[in-house]
């Protein structure tokens, strides 16, 4: 080999490199939040769906004991097993970390909902939804489905207090 043929040989400078790594970071970022989107709005769907699904059991089991199940504190009403689908099952919430509470609350101001909690029951380790309905949650904040009274996110907090009503201004339940 002569001088020559070595220098004629080309190689990828370092500014090249680097404007390679740059687009495929662009495109790799691009992509991941396309699929975080999407993945969110699987997410809601599937909650809405599940609420859903609670509302009709509800509905039945309403209908079969003409009174809704006192509150449980994230869990199930008992009785309500028959008319659930999943072999009964009270389903993981959809989102990570998430988890369905049944709230029959009494007293001055009454409502009966099903709420979507998004934070563990000390009010730790939330995991909100990445959706512009949640972007004023905290602790105290949930995606709820509400039967009757005045609804909220928590019992705590007053009704204005940040929440995503499923079923609200809905002229059905179902």
């Amino acid at each position: 080999m002569n001088s020559l043929s070595i220098q004629n040989k080309r190689a990828f400078t370092l500014i090249e490199l680097l404007v390679v790594v740059a687009v495929v970071s662009v495109l790799a970022t691009l992509l991941y939040t396309g699929i975080t989107a999407a993945q969110n709005k699987a997410y809601t769907a599937r909650a809405v769906k599940e609420f859903r699904s609670f509302a009709q059991a509800m509905t039945v089991y309403l209908l079969k004991n003409d009174t809704y199940p006192p509150d449980v504190n994230r869990d199930i009403p008992a009785g309500l097993e028959p008319y659930l689908a999943n072999n009964g099952n009270w389903p993981d919430g959809p989102y990570p970390g998430s988890v369905y509470d049944w709230d029959n609350i009494g007293g001055a101001d009454p409502y009966i909902q099903i709420s979507l909690r998004f934070c563990d029951i000390n009010g730790n380790n939330c995991r909100f939804p990445i959706e512009s309905w949640a972007q004023d949650f905290d602790k105290n904040s949930a995606m709820y489905w509400c039967f009757e009274g005045t609804c909220r996110s928590h019992s705590s907090q007053p009704v204005d207090h940040p929440g995503y009503c499923v079923n609200c201004g809905l002229e059905t339940g179902l």
